[in-house]
């Protein structure tokens, strides 16, 4: 079978320990995982500076 190729990329980000706590913090308020926060905040980000 072959595989489909995946439309997500992974990278690897590196924050503070401060940040990842506040991250991690906002992430479990908002009833989503670290990564799916993450991916929240970048397409926030992007909707509010790209036209």
């Amino acid at each position: 079978m072959a595989k489909k190729e995946s439309s997500t990329k992974s990278f690897v980000l590196r924050v503070d320990a401060d940040t990842m706590d506040a991250i991690e913090k906002w992430a479990a308020d908002e009833f989503r995982s670290i990564n799916g926060q993450l991916q929240w905040i970048v397409t926030e980000a992007l909707k509010k500076t790209v036209v």
